[in-house]
């Protein structure tokens, strides 16, 4: 929760639909994996919220600061998530994302992620007009029986 404020920025900085404050509040408050990544002066570069399952867990939301991506913290975060998993149990990491991010879905196919469906018009279009419709999210399963990516 301290860090709420500047997880909201980054949030709303990052995404056209950002996650509302309440959003993270009822994961925190459900008891969902929440992991930050902060440099040596404390800035927060990165964070995720992840919800365990019977045997697996979901990555609900993975954002690096728009001014520090490019810089491998997703990839740190997906490490750290893995190890946290692999720690817990869990035999599969899921996720969704949207289809138009080709950036994310690069990413989560280097680190050994495969596409497993597809929700249609999950993600939904902006009030500001900057998102002309719904988009698709691409449904991605990692399997931690295997060796480490």
């Amino acid at each position: 929760m301290a860090r709420l404020d500047a997880v909201m920025a980054i949030e709303s900085a990052a995404y056209a639909v950002p996650w509302t404050r309440g959003n993270f509040v009822d994961s925190l408050a459900s008891g969902y994996l929440a992991q930050c990544l902060l440099d040596e002066c404390g800035t927060l570069l990165a964070y995720s919220v992840a919800m365990q399952g019977p045997g697996e867990m979901h990555l609900l939301n993975l954002t690096v600061a728009p001014q520090h991506q490019g810089r491998g913290y997703a990839r740190h975060m997906l490490d750290a998530l893995v190890a946290a998993c692999r720690l817990g149990g869990s035999t599969h990491l899921w996720l969704e994302v949207r289809e138009g991010n080709a950036r994310a879905r690069s990413l989560y196919r280097r680190y050994g992620m495969v596409e497993a469906g597809r929700r249609r018009a999950y993600y939904p279009a902006t009030l500001d007009g900057r998102m002309p419709k719904s988009e698709d999210a691409v449904v991605m399963s990692l399997s931690l029986q295997e060796a480490p990516p």
